[in-house]
């Protein structure tokens, strides 16, 4: 495998000059650097890189080229190299252009020309994106071997997948290497989910803590006791993380899964300040995460906090493996879960064509299926957009008669522009059924009751708070979202302290909320980042005062 490549595609050839001069100069020692006079070119050139096997980076393309324009090469592109970044070269009058590529061609970024000077218009650009490009990792030594409709085995892949750990599915009803690893090892068909280590050892059924172990991922706290304890690796945690870490306090991390919570399963994020094409919940998550673990911060993984009390003034937290962790402040962001459907046959076959959450495996699965997303939010929204670059068709169910009130209006334009995506209003879930995966609905709508084949149902039907660990300790709400602020006076009038709580304390001083999990909440990711840096603010408020 070569060097990863850079390639600039322009019909007018001092400019593609200009732009393959000012790449060799910045990324010729770690890239090699291609360009292009056309589309046609770009694209054969693209092939031949495959052929051989050598990674793509990076397409710098402009949008006005004759033949082929640049959104049309960028969106052809998706077949040959699908992960690498792609940036459009524009004009100011290309504007619809652009937004197109965002909608149509997954492009991460425009430019206009000129960008002169590129240490300022270009490079801070093609920086960014080059950082969290990631070659494609050589073919995974570590290998999960399973049945696609096994609930263990799904579980694996959610956990290997979102922790972003190379690894290989290996099907086995349909794979010839899986088969032949089980006879190797010994292992019979009936005793999967395995997973065969890069050393050689076998795990059969094992558990996210043995898995989290054997791959790396770090689970043992270095210290008895820190400075600050974030609970929840979602937005608000990793924000809390990174401005805690920032300032220097000594910052602890627990997370039960994987960083990044719901929103590290979305596919992408529109309205986030500062990324006008978006980005994917996994690379804002990567970007945090990493971000957090640069400034000294610790995040355990998986480490799902089962207890926590008071002694004197500094809280202490049970993590379930076992073991405590003392806090002198503690911020709660365990975020929620999606609510479970309670319809006959959803529990048995949940994880069996039935999720909750859509990430890329459960997409890849259903390919060229029939899909149904029950809800009316965005996440649902997100979700039928991502899944219909996959199944034949999606069906969006929505118990309401309008997607207006509850879904952000560019996801409700995106729904509309997808053909493969319907929307059924007034329509819900009555029952489930199949046997060893779904295998159709029942539905309710005011048309009457109907049954519909499906091969897959995700649901997105409201949340409820990640909070049963604070029974005793930490005040909530009839639903179980944590009180903080204002809040805690109404409704704790024993709050220990003479002055009130401060914005985003719990009725425990010192110990604070953020994000999701708080009642009150905003429910928007840039609204959960603003609570995680705002509660490491009052967190120093409430030590003064110690």
């Amino acid at each position: 495998m070569g060097k990863p490549a850079l390639l600039a595609v322009d019909d007018d050839g001092p400019v593609l000059s200009a732009i393959e001069r000012d790449l060799r100069e910045r990324y010729g020692e770690h890239y090699q650097v291609y360009a292009a006079s056309s589309g046609e070119q770009a694209l054969d050139l693209m092939r031949r890189l495959r052929l051989r096997e050598d990674p793509v980076a990076l397409l710098l393309v402009d949008q006005r080229m004759p033949g082929m324009s640049g959104v049309e090469l960028l969106t052809a592109s998706r077949k040959v190299y699908p992960d690498a970044r792609r940036v459009l070269l524009t004009a100011y009058a290309d504007t619809d252009a652009a937004i197109k590529a965002i909608n149509d061609a997954d492009v991460q970024h425009y430019l206009l020309k000129p960008w002169d000077p590129p240490e300022d218009r270009l490079y801070p650009v093609l920086d960014d994106l080059l950082q969290t490009w990631r070659p494609p990792p050589p073919l995974a030594n570590l290998r999960l071997i399973s049945d696609r409709w096994s609930r263990s085995g799904h579980a694996l892949r959610e956990f290997l997948a979102r922790n972003l750990v190379p690894y290989r599915w290996l099907d086995v009803e349909s794979d010839r290497e899986a088969r032949e690893l089980l006879d190797v090892a010994a292992i019979d068909a009936g005793s999967l989910p395995a997973l065969v280590l890069d050393d050689g050892d076998v795990l059969v059924q094992p558990d996210l803590q043995e898995v989290g172990a054997r791959i790396g991922l770090r689970a043992q706290a270095q210290r008895a006791a820190y400075d600050l304890v974030v609970v929840g690796a979602g937005p608000a945690g990793l924000a809390a993380a990174v401005y805690g870490a920032s300032e220097g306090l000594s910052t602890l991390v627990l997370e039960c899964n994987a960083p990044g919570g719901q929103a590290g399963t979305t596919s992408r994020i529109e309205n986030y300040l500062g990324f006008p094409v978006g980005l994917s919940g996994a690379d804002l998550t990567l970007r945090a995460r990493e971000q957090a673990v640069r400034f000294g911060a610790e995040i355990l993984v998986p480490a799902e906090v089962v207890g926590v009390r008071r002694e004197g003034p500094y809280t202490v937290v049970r993590p379930a493996h076992g073991g405590e962790v003392s806090a002198s402040t503690l911020i709660i962001a365990t975020g929620v879960e999606y609510r479970t459907l309670d319809v006959p046959g959803a529990a048995e076959l949940a994880g069996l064509g039935v999720y909750y959450g859509a990430g890329r495996a459960e997409g890849a699965d259903h390919r060229n299926g029939r899909v149904f997303v029950v809800g009316g939010g965005n996440s649902a929204g997100q979700a039928a957009v991502f899944l219909s670059r996959f199944a034949a068709s999606v069906t969006l169910l929505v118990r309401g008669g309008d997607l207006a009130a509850t879904m952000s209006h560019y996801l409700v334009d995106r729904l509309a522009s997808r053909e493969n995506v319907s929307v059924e209003y007034r329509t819900q879930v009555t029952g489930v059924r199949g046997t060893r995966r779904l295998e159709g609905l029942r539905l309710q709508s005011d048309t009457g009751e109907r049954e519909e084949q499906a091969d897959a149902l995700f649901v997105f039907i409201g949340q409820e708070p990640r909070t049963g660990w604070l029974d005793g300790v930490v005040r909530r709400d009839e639903r179980g979202f944590v009180l903080t602020g204002m809040d805690v006076g109404t409704w704790a009038p024993e709050w220990p302290l003479a002055t009130p709580p401060l914005p985003l304390e719990t009725s425990v001083p010192g110990v604070f909320a953020a994000g999701d999990v708080r009642h009150g909440a905003g429910n928007r990711i840039a609204a959960a980042v603003g609570e995680g840096a705002m509660a490491v603010r009052f967190m120093h408020q409430r030590l003064a005062t110690r």
